[in-house]
């Protein structure tokens, strides 16, 4: 009995030693196993934006956007946003999508012009110039670049050298014609004159045409601020009225003006009398004889308002939207006689638009028309005894 229980007990002490000694085993091999995984960690996944793209798409000046393989969208800039090029997590455009997709299959750089709705109701459309190329194993780059306004200005420089190259031709051709008249009236000094005088007409129309041109072009090429002094209003007023003077004693035509003294704005004096003069001559051709052209200044907050009425016979309400374009005449027959070429008021509008200010326009047929000139006024100048900016004109403080 005593050696069954001594046997019993050698029997569990080996089996005690057994699991110890296999626990031992186990926490030294699961000790060395964890090491090793210090030493050597298995690989991480491969991020599916590269390093430091995101920071790049923030200051890229195109529109930029990363696509997934499922063509989500994995991250944008700014300016795709502003474009309106991506909805949520999509591009709004299938073109764009069909294109991204294209290059996934091959690798291959694309590259388009392309015209893709403005908003989600349609509309206007935006001309967009596209490229697009592969970014690491899963990401499509597609770059968008704005190219709305360059075309719009392409248009229209398009459209401006051929409506000059019309103008231009029309004067001509006609002192040719008269030429030859003359040539062939030598004889009758009656005819003579007449076709002299039509002559100087049209010499005339070509020279204001040719100046408009060049005043034109001289305006685009200068920035008023640049070189900017402090200009007073009432000069202003005073040298406009002053170049439509002869034409309106011509017509009997009345010219009223007044303005604050005190009222001054920051800009160049010649390029805002061209401006008003530019107002006041066309509210003389525009009425009839006998009447009167008021010119009135007031302030208005931080702006002055120069107001040009007229008594003539208005503007019809479908030509208002359109009068500030070049060359465009409510009455081209009444231009041919009062010579007018179709870029007064442009030359206007663009005075008024390198000024910080606008121009806008308020007629009725048969009732007149009132030309509103608005610029930002100048603050009040130092009361230290030195000069704020150098004055123009003939009035001081």
């Amino acid at each position: 009995m005593h050696l069954l229980a001594a046997d019993f007990h050698l029997a569990a002490v080996s089996a005690a030693a057994l699991v110890a000694l296999a626990t031992g085993a186990a926490g030294g091999l699961a000790f060395r196993w964890s090491d090793r995984e210090r030493r050597n960690p298995a690989p991480e996944p491969e991020p599916l934006m590269p390093p430091g793209a995101a920071a790049v798409l923030q200051v890229l000046r195109s529109s930029a956007v990363l696509l997934d393989p499922s063509d989500a969208v994995v991250k944008a800039s700014p300016a795709a946003h502003a474009l309106g090029i991506v909805r949520g997590t999509r591009l709004v455009s299938d073109e764009l999508v069909q294109m991204a997709r294209q290059v996934r299959r091959d690798g291959e750089i694309r590259q388009i012009e392309l015209e893709i709705p403005r908003g989600p109701l349609g509309g206007d459309t935006l001309a967009v110039s596209v490229r697009v190329a592969p970014l690491g194993a899963q990401l499509v780059l597609v770059l968008v670049e704005d190219r709305t306004e360059a075309k719009r200005i392409d248009a229209i420089r398009r459209d401006f050298v051929a409506n000059v190259s019309h103008e231009l031709k029309t004067p001509v051709g006609a002192l040719a014609l008269l030429s030859e008249a003359v040539l062939s009236a030598r004889d009758d000094p009656e005819a003579v004159r007449r076709f002299a005088k039509r002559m100087q007409t049209e010499a005339h129309r070509l020279a204001n045409l040719v100046q408009d041109l060049i005043d034109l072009s001289r305006l685009e090429g200068d920035d008023p601020l640049a070189k900017a002094q402090r200009v007073c209003i009432a000069d202003v007023v005073e040298e406009g009225l002053g170049r439509a003077r002869e034409l309106a004693d011509a017509r009997e035509i009345e010219l009223v003006g007044s303005a604050p003294p005190e009222l001054y704005v920051l800009g160049d004096f010649d390029q805002l009398v061209t401006g008003l003069g530019n107002l006041v001559a066309n509210a003389v051709n525009y009425s009839p004889d006998r009447t009167k052209v008021v010119v009135a200044v007031r302030r208005e907050g931080d702006l002055a308002e120069i107001s040009v009425t007229d008594q003539g016979i208005g503007i019809p309400e479908q030509d208002l939207k359109r009068i500030f374009e070049r060359f465009y005449r409510v009455d081209p027959a009444r231009s041919r006689v009062t010579g007018g070429t179709g870029l007064g008021l442009s030359i206007v509008k663009h005075i008024a638009a390198t000024h910080g200010g606008d121009v806008a326009v308020w007629s009725v047929e048969g009732a007149g028309s009132t030309f509103t000139l608005r610029l930002p006024l100048l603050g009040d100048p130092p009361q230290t005894g030195e000069p704020y900016l150098q004055d123009t004109g003939s009035r001081t403080t």
